[in-house]
């Protein structure tokens, strides 16, 4: 089960693709990522996948919000 800390305003500079998942969001838009996802490496990338699930032009501006999450296994 994965617990997702209340999302930030962030820039593109605080992001870590590792350490935080990333929300972004135009209007009633939102896409959501989830951090240290495999094959996930950059900012870049990390931002280009929410975009897409949201059906959002990353050449347009948009917000970018930022999370931890919390990770629990089975039986904890």
């Amino acid at each position: 089960m994965d617990v997702l800390s209340r999302p930030h305003k962030s820039t593109k500079e605080e992001l870590d693709p590792k350490k935080y998942g990333v929300l972004v969001i135009q209007g009633h838009k939102r896409g959501l990522l989830l951090p240290d996802l495999e094959g996930v490496d950059t900012v870049d990338y990390q931002l280009q996948i929410a975009c897409e699930k949201a059906n959002i032009d990353p050449q347009e501006e948009y917000e970018i919000e930022r999370f931890k999450v919390t990770r629990y296994k089975e039986g904890e």
